[in-house]
Protein backbone atom coordinates (compact mmCIF):
# COMPACT_ATOMS: atom_id res chain seq x y z
CA UNK A 1 0.00 0.00 0.00
CA UNK A 2 1.24 3.29 -0.89
CA UNK A 3 1.76 5.84 2.19
CA UNK A 4 1.55 9.46 1.13
CA UNK A 5 3.91 11.58 1.95
CA UNK A 6 2.92 14.34 4.05
CA UNK A 7 4.37 18.01 3.51
CA UNK A 8 3.89 21.25 5.39
CA UNK A 9 4.46 24.62 3.50
CA UNK A 10 5.19 28.08 5.72
CA UNK A 11 2.09 29.33 4.03
CA UNK A 12 -0.73 27.32 5.47
CA UNK A 13 -1.79 30.79 7.29
CA UNK A 14 -2.41 34.02 5.85
CA UNK A 15 -0.39 37.37 7.34
CA UNK A 16 -3.85 38.64 7.85
CA UNK A 17 -5.23 35.71 10.24
CA UNK A 18 -1.70 35.58 12.12
CA UNK A 19 -1.58 38.99 12.61
CA UNK A 20 -5.15 38.36 13.76
CA UNK A 21 -4.49 35.71 16.05
CA UNK A 22 -1.43 37.77 17.54
CA UNK A 23 -3.62 40.40 18.42
CA UNK A 24 -6.23 38.37 19.90
CA UNK A 25 -4.03 36.72 21.84
CA UNK A 26 -2.84 39.91 23.10
CA UNK A 27 -6.08 41.53 23.52
CA UNK A 28 -7.24 38.76 25.65
CA UNK A 29 -4.13 38.78 27.38
CA UNK A 30 -4.86 42.29 28.69
CA UNK A 31 -8.45 41.41 29.83
CA UNK A 32 -6.96 38.70 32.24
CA UNK A 33 -4.33 41.14 33.16
CA UNK A 34 -6.90 44.04 34.39
CA UNK A 35 -8.17 41.34 37.31
CA UNK A 36 -4.96 40.83 39.34
CA UNK A 37 -3.95 44.28 38.86
CA UNK A 38 -6.61 45.84 40.07
CA UNK A 39 -8.56 43.58 42.48
CA UNK A 40 -5.52 41.19 42.89
CA UNK A 41 -3.01 39.67 45.15
CA UNK A 42 -1.00 43.01 45.07
CA UNK A 43 -4.04 45.16 46.24
CA UNK A 44 -3.70 42.81 49.49
CA UNK A 45 -0.18 44.02 50.50
CA UNK A 46 0.07 46.32 53.06
CA UNK A 47 3.59 47.90 52.89
CA UNK A 48 5.90 46.91 55.97
CA UNK A 49 3.37 45.07 57.80
CA UNK A 50 3.65 41.68 57.33
CA UNK A 51 0.57 40.41 59.61
CA UNK A 52 -1.91 42.55 57.69
CA UNK A 53 -1.01 41.65 54.30
CA UNK A 54 -1.16 37.63 55.88
CA UNK A 55 -4.60 38.52 57.69
CA UNK A 56 -6.03 39.92 53.90
CA UNK A 57 -4.60 37.37 52.40
CA UNK A 58 -6.43 34.54 53.97
CA UNK A 59 -9.79 36.75 54.15
CA UNK A 60 -9.50 37.16 50.36
CA UNK A 61 -8.48 33.84 49.20
CA UNK A 62 -10.25 33.32 46.52
CA UNK A 63 -9.33 36.34 44.90
CA UNK A 64 -5.48 35.93 45.89
CA UNK A 65 -6.29 32.40 43.85
CA UNK A 66 -7.80 34.25 40.78
CA UNK A 67 -5.72 36.19 40.59
CA UNK A 68 -2.64 34.00 40.26
CA UNK A 69 -5.14 32.13 37.73
CA UNK A 70 -5.10 35.36 35.13
CA UNK A 71 -1.65 35.48 35.52
CA UNK A 72 -0.95 31.67 34.39
CA UNK A 73 -3.48 32.41 31.59
CA UNK A 74 -1.35 35.62 30.71
CA UNK A 75 1.20 33.31 30.71
CA UNK A 76 0.16 30.70 28.49
CA UNK A 77 -1.11 33.43 25.81
CA UNK A 78 2.13 35.37 25.79
CA UNK A 79 3.61 31.41 24.01
CA UNK A 80 0.72 32.09 21.43
CA UNK A 81 1.62 35.29 20.88
CA UNK A 82 5.29 34.88 20.81
CA UNK A 83 4.67 32.29 18.30
CA UNK A 84 2.25 34.47 15.92
CA UNK A 85 4.34 37.27 15.89
CA UNK A 86 7.47 35.19 14.73
CA UNK A 87 5.05 34.00 12.03
CA UNK A 88 3.87 37.08 11.04
CA UNK A 89 7.34 38.80 11.11
CA UNK A 90 9.50 36.16 9.57
CA UNK A 91 9.18 37.16 5.84
CA UNK A 92 11.31 40.56 7.23
CA UNK A 93 14.04 38.35 8.91
CA UNK A 94 13.26 35.17 9.98
CA UNK A 95 16.79 35.10 12.47
CA UNK A 96 15.69 38.71 14.17
CA UNK A 97 12.31 36.93 14.57
CA UNK A 98 13.17 33.86 15.90
CA UNK A 99 15.14 36.38 18.32
CA UNK A 100 12.12 38.24 19.58
CA UNK A 101 10.34 35.11 19.86
CA UNK A 102 12.89 33.65 22.39
CA UNK A 103 13.36 36.83 23.88
CA UNK A 104 9.13 36.65 24.95
CA UNK A 105 9.40 32.99 25.86
CA UNK A 106 12.15 33.67 28.54
CA UNK A 107 9.95 36.42 29.43
CA UNK A 108 7.05 34.05 30.02
CA UNK A 109 9.29 31.64 31.80
CA UNK A 110 10.84 33.64 34.51
CA UNK A 111 7.20 34.75 34.97
CA UNK A 112 5.89 31.95 35.22
CA UNK A 113 8.78 30.77 37.74
CA UNK A 114 8.43 34.09 39.88
CA UNK A 115 4.50 32.85 40.32
CA UNK A 116 5.23 29.95 41.70
CA UNK A 117 6.04 32.19 44.82
CA UNK A 118 2.49 33.05 45.17
CA UNK A 119 1.80 29.41 45.32
CA UNK A 120 4.00 29.21 47.95
CA UNK A 121 2.25 31.50 49.92
CA UNK A 122 -1.01 29.86 49.68
CA UNK A 123 1.10 26.32 51.39
CA UNK A 124 2.30 29.08 54.38
CA UNK A 125 -0.59 30.31 55.23
CA UNK A 126 -3.04 27.26 54.58
CA UNK A 127 -3.27 26.25 58.04
CA UNK A 128 -1.46 22.68 57.31
CA UNK A 129 -0.60 21.10 60.48
CA UNK A 130 3.50 20.38 59.72
CA UNK A 131 3.14 24.55 59.87
CA UNK A 132 2.82 24.80 63.17
CA UNK A 133 5.99 24.43 63.96
CA UNK A 134 6.73 27.62 62.88
CA UNK A 135 5.92 31.10 64.62
CA UNK A 136 3.17 32.94 63.28
CA UNK A 137 5.31 35.82 62.69
CA UNK A 138 7.83 34.09 61.10
CA UNK A 139 5.12 32.51 58.64
CA UNK A 140 3.95 35.86 58.27
CA UNK A 141 7.65 37.51 57.03
CA UNK A 142 7.59 34.37 54.89
CA UNK A 143 4.49 35.64 52.88
CA UNK A 144 5.99 39.02 52.72
CA UNK A 145 9.80 37.72 51.27
CA UNK A 146 7.48 35.58 48.83
CA UNK A 147 5.83 38.53 47.56
CA UNK A 148 9.24 40.14 47.38
CA UNK A 149 11.00 37.37 45.53
CA UNK A 150 7.82 37.34 43.25
CA UNK A 151 7.96 41.28 41.77
CA UNK A 152 11.71 40.51 41.82
CA UNK A 153 11.47 37.91 39.53
CA UNK A 154 8.74 39.09 37.42
CA UNK A 155 11.46 42.86 37.40
CA UNK A 156 14.21 40.41 35.56
CA UNK A 157 11.40 38.50 33.00
CA UNK A 158 10.53 41.86 31.88
CA UNK A 159 13.63 42.89 31.44
CA UNK A 160 13.87 39.95 28.35
CA UNK A 161 10.11 41.41 27.64
CA UNK A 162 11.77 44.91 26.76
CA UNK A 163 14.15 42.98 24.79
CA UNK A 164 11.32 41.30 22.62
CA UNK A 165 9.22 44.60 22.54
CA UNK A 166 12.63 46.78 21.18
CA UNK A 167 13.23 43.64 18.37
CA UNK A 168 9.95 43.65 17.27
CA UNK A 169 9.83 47.40 16.89
CA UNK A 170 12.79 47.28 14.70
CA UNK A 171 11.03 44.25 12.48
CA UNK A 172 7.14 46.51 12.27
CA UNK A 173 9.75 49.24 11.00
CA UNK A 174 10.77 47.17 8.29
CA UNK A 175 8.12 45.75 7.83
CA UNK A 176 6.61 48.23 5.01
CA UNK A 177 9.33 50.49 3.92
CA UNK A 178 6.72 52.74 2.57
CA UNK A 179 4.23 53.15 5.00
CA UNK A 180 4.58 55.77 7.73
CA UNK A 181 2.41 53.85 10.08
CA UNK A 182 4.54 50.79 10.40
CA UNK A 183 7.64 53.12 10.50
CA UNK A 184 6.01 55.12 13.31
CA UNK A 185 4.54 52.06 15.40
CA UNK A 186 7.89 50.13 14.98
CA UNK A 187 9.16 52.73 16.66
CA UNK A 188 7.41 53.86 19.23
CA UNK A 189 7.75 49.93 20.06
CA UNK A 190 11.35 50.10 20.27
CA UNK A 191 11.19 53.11 22.88
CA UNK A 192 8.77 51.43 24.66
CA UNK A 193 10.99 48.50 24.61
CA UNK A 194 13.91 50.89 26.08
CA UNK A 195 11.76 51.76 28.45
CA UNK A 196 11.38 48.52 30.21
CA UNK A 197 14.95 48.14 30.02
CA UNK A 198 15.73 51.55 31.54
CA UNK A 199 13.56 50.88 34.17
CA UNK A 200 14.21 47.56 35.04
CA UNK A 201 18.22 47.11 34.67
CA UNK A 202 17.85 50.18 36.77
CA UNK A 203 15.99 48.62 39.75
CA UNK A 204 19.00 45.93 39.94
CA UNK A 205 21.24 49.16 40.72
CA UNK A 206 18.72 51.74 41.76
CA UNK A 207 15.37 50.20 43.28
CA UNK A 208 13.65 53.16 43.71
CA UNK A 209 13.95 54.30 40.12
CA UNK A 210 11.13 56.00 38.46
CA UNK A 211 8.93 54.12 36.82
CA UNK A 212 9.74 54.82 33.08
CA UNK A 213 7.55 51.86 31.44
CA UNK A 214 4.31 52.91 32.94
CA UNK A 215 5.01 56.61 30.63
CA UNK A 216 7.00 55.04 27.44
CA UNK A 217 4.81 51.35 27.84
CA UNK A 218 2.21 52.64 25.27
CA UNK A 219 3.62 50.34 22.23
CA UNK A 220 2.15 46.79 22.73
CA UNK A 221 -1.60 48.45 22.63
CA UNK A 222 -0.64 50.34 19.81
CA UNK A 223 0.65 47.19 17.92
CA UNK A 224 -2.32 45.21 19.24
CA UNK A 225 -4.62 47.58 17.75
CA UNK A 226 -2.72 47.39 14.61
CA UNK A 227 -2.92 44.04 14.46
CA UNK A 228 -6.43 43.59 14.61
CA UNK A 229 -7.32 46.65 12.21
CA UNK A 230 -4.86 46.19 9.80
CA UNK A 231 -1.78 44.15 10.14
CA UNK A 232 -1.21 41.46 7.50
CA UNK A 233 -3.85 43.35 4.99
CA UNK A 234 -0.55 44.25 2.73
CA UNK A 235 1.97 42.03 1.87
CA UNK A 236 5.69 43.24 3.60
CA UNK A 237 8.50 44.76 2.38
CA UNK A 238 11.38 43.14 1.73
CA UNK A 239 13.93 41.14 3.70
CA UNK A 240 16.06 42.76 6.10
Amino acid sequence: MRVKKLTTTTNDISPRKIALIAGLGMLIMTIFAIFPAIYGPTNLIVSEDATATANNIIANGLQFRVGVFSYVVVIILDLVVAWALYVFLKPVNKSLSSLAALFRIVYAILFAASLTNYLNILQLLSGANYLTVIATNQLHSQVMLSLKAFSDGWGVAYIFFGLHLALTGYLVFKYRPDSCVTKGLGIVLAISGSGYLIEYMGKIVFPNIAQVSMILGWGELLLLIWLLLKGGSLKSGRKV
